[in-house]
């Protein structure tokens, strides 16, 4: 499958927003956001200075698609399948992004970031209710226990971003036992729950695929 392989940086000064896409570099003072870095490519002052709407329905949906580092055939997937559930598409669409056990590897700190997650599932180190699971966007479900096998256990890079565990916690919707490196997806959870992302406007995705 087709994947982003260049500069993250890059992303976050196109979009102007931290996307933490370098774990806890984002947090430190080498963040090109905190340095205040012009977004890439020509001299700002050559572009246009207001956005159209599309230009800003495009920008969310960039946005959102590049901190749960998916590609755009697969973010289209996500969204009609949200688009068929019952409820609010622009929610549904967050659920089911949350539900994707990279980002519930990450969530459960298992990982410093989404990216980093995603290479702890597809190196067959992330077991679903005992099973090895090496798919991420495989989409957990309410009750599952997600672990960290017996092989990657030793990982250095697990037991480092454990340490967030002590000093952040973890969402509300899941539980976790850092010890042994288990933990629950409790349930999915309400789009008021991920206050991490609560200045995307998801109405603005909907609009943009529904031209």
């Amino acid at each position: 499958m087709a994947r982003y392989t260049g500069p993250v940086c890059r992303l976050c000064r196109t979009e102007q927003k931290k996307l933490l896409l370098k774990g806890g570099r984002c947090k430190s003072d080498k963040c090109p956001i905190n340095k205040k870095h012009p977004a890439p490519g020509k001299d700002p002052k050559a572009r246009p200075g207001k956005r159209s709407d599309y230009g800003i329905q495009l920008r969310e949906k960039q946005k959102l698609r590049r901190i749960y580092g998916m590609q755009e055939k697969q973010f289209v997937l996500f969204f009609e399948r949200a688009l068929r559930m019952p409820g609010i598409t622009g929610e549904n669409l967050f659920i089911l992004l949350e539900r994707r056990l990279d980002n519930v590897v990450y969530r459960l700190r298992f990982a410093v970031s989404r990216s980093q997650a995603r290479q702890l599932v597809l190196h067959g180190h992330v077991l679903v209710n005992g099973s090895r699971v090496n798919v991420p966007s495989y989409l957990v479900r309410p009750e599952d226990v997600i672990e960290i096998g017996e092989s990657g256990k030793s990982l250095v890079i697990i037991k480092d971003a454990l340490k967030e565990f002590g000093k952040s916690g973890i969402m509300p919707w899941l539980q976790m036992d850092p010890d042994v490196m288990k933990g629950t997806f409790l349930a999915a959870p309400r789009r008021s729950d991920i206050i991490d992302l609560t200045d995307i406007k998801e109405q603005m995705i909907v609009e943009y695929y529904s031209k």
